[in-house]
């Protein structure tokens, strides 16, 4: 169940009311005429089944809630209630398969913000997978994958594909491009200096490397991989089962690629940073296409299903 908190000016509220009526999945209607000071308006509360969330929030919009007054949704982890079991079994569809579309560009829109934690993350990410890749650490690598942060902007450039979005696909780039060229710096002057202090040598590199030479040998594997994890992470975001996002991060090898690129490049060694620069824009523009295929057949799916997407 989700929970939508309204401001509604006063020549709205009775629309407003009518619409959370006719909608069917709706519970627990309350109204608060006048307690809203800024805006002022009335207040309405209600529950709604998740799977009529998104048609609801549609709806308010176009009353130009959005606008004039505010929409605030909140999930709901515990409702005891008989009249939500029943507005959850009336509204159409599972909960778990609903997409809230408002939602979902406004989670991708935070997570694809260029930020010094942003890039902090995934600065840190790639300078422990730089360890890893030196020292044959698969251990290492899998802690990498599970720090970056990368797939935000790479969900937001999927979402604003399909929603039509050109400034969170233009944002989602930034985030992606800067991050990892800053990260790339940094691990590459990180190298310089754990070579100096004699910790990190070129023949560690070159070194026969069975737990992480994969990183530099792309194929059709690394391809499906990214695939597979591209729509399971677009899954988990869909369905609020964040969750399996950390499962998605240790499938690809975006970070660790990206890691011994900026590694090999501090050796002079073009081969491996070729190689990993190529293994990394395959995992991207595979997580990317697999991405957006899923959003466009959650939403072709929903349309079939009367839903708006």
């Amino acid at each position: 169940m989700l929970h939508l908190r309204l401001i509604t000016p006063k020549e709205r509220t009775d629309e407003v009311i009518r619409l959370i009526e006719g909608t069917v999945g709706t519970a627990h209607l309350v109204v608060l005429p006048g307690a809203a000071r800024d805006p002022a308006g009335d207040v309405v509360l209600c529950d709604v089944a998740r799977e009529a969330g998104d048609g609801l929030i549609a709806g308010l919009r176009r009353l130009g809630l959005d606008e004039t007054g505010s929409i605030a949704v909140d999930d709901i982890d515990l409702s005891l209630s008989r009249r939500a079991d029943e507005a959850e079994e009336a509204a159409p569809g599972e909960g778990a398969d609903a997409v809230l579309w408002e939602g979902l560009t406004e989670a991708t829109h935070e997570e694809s913000t260029l930020s010094f934690t942003y890039v902090a993350f995934i600065t840190l990410a790639t300078m422990i997978a730089a360890c890893g890749v030196v020292l044959d650490n698969a251990i290492l690598i899998v802690g990498a994958m599970a720090v970056g942060p990368e797939f935000g902007p790479l969900a937001g450039i999927c979402t604003a594909l399909v929603r039509r979005r050109p400034r969170l696909a233009w944002r989602s780039v930034i985030a992606l491009v800067v991050g990892f060229a800053a990260a790339m710096a940094l691990t590459s002057a990180f190298s310089l200096f754990m070579d100096a202090v004699g910790l990190f040598h070129k023949s560690q590199l070159e070194a026969d490397r069975p737990n992480t030479g994969f990183i530099y040998a792309p194929d059709w594997f690394s391809f499906v991989v990214a695939v597979l994890a591209g729509i399971a992470g677009t899954l988990s975001l869909t369905s609020a089962k964040s969750g399996a996002l950390v499962g998605v991060a240790i499938s690809v090898t975006t970070v660790p690629a990206a890691a011994n690129a900026a590694v090999a490049l501090v050796y002079s060694d073009t081969h491996q940073a070729a190689r990993s620069s190529e293994q990394l824009l395959l995992n991207l523009i595979g997580i990317i296409v697999a991405g957006t295929l899923t959003l466009l057949a959650q939403k072709f799916f929903w349309r079939r299903r009367g839903q708006p997407a």
